[in-house]
């Protein structure tokens, strides 16, 4: 890309790099924690394997959402990879429809993993974690889960990612 394409440089803050991020598209999970009533969960794009050997997985999560506080008392979150069949519950796990709490669970089928944790039945993949370290910085809690169990769904589907604002499927090779 030529230089003369880009924006003169603007100040940093909140805003642009929010501008700046809609424009990478990343694989959409649903981070999930809690038991039975206790169940929460959210919908997001920061998850990432940390490490092979051992097992880890690295999620990053807000604060403040209502998520947080369960994964740091129960000490274990589940990612739930999505594939493009999924988009309804990633929209109903982002808050849209104002569902809360154990109601996001509704209408889907889950499995619960050996952490106690739930994972999406039908997701691409669930990856079960218990969590080992969490750094605080700014805004965030950067999750760093010992992996405990793995489960693969046998249907290959298009991959669900999100960009540019919207929920885009991405089939398979």
């Amino acid at each position: 890309m030529a230089a003369a394409a880009l924006l003169p440089p603007l100040s940093a803050d909140g805003t642009l790099l929010r501008q700046a991020m809609r424009r990478l598209v990343g694989g959409v999970v649903v981070v999930t924690a809690g038991i039975g009533e206790d169940r929460i969960g959210l919908t997001a794009t920061s998850a990432a394997s940390l490490s092979i050997d051992p097992p880890t997985m690295l999620v990053c999560v807000n604060r403040s959402t209502s998520t947080w506080p369960v994964i740091a008392r129960r000490r274990h979150f589940c990612v739930s990879i999505l594939g493009e069949g999924q988009r309804a519950i990633a929209e109903r796990f982002a808050g849209i429809g104002g569902h809360r709490g154990a109601a996001r669970y509704l209408g889907a089928d889950w499995t619960v993993m050996a952490s106690g944790a739930s994972g999406l039945t039908e997701a691409q993949a669930i990856i079960d974690c218990a969590l080992e370290e969490v750094i605080e910085r700014h805004s965030h809690a950067i999750l760093l889960g010992a992996v405990r169990e793995v489960r693969l769904n046998q249907a290959e589907q298009p991959a669900l990612a999100y960009g540019a604002g919207r929920f885009i499927g991405i089939p398979p090779d």
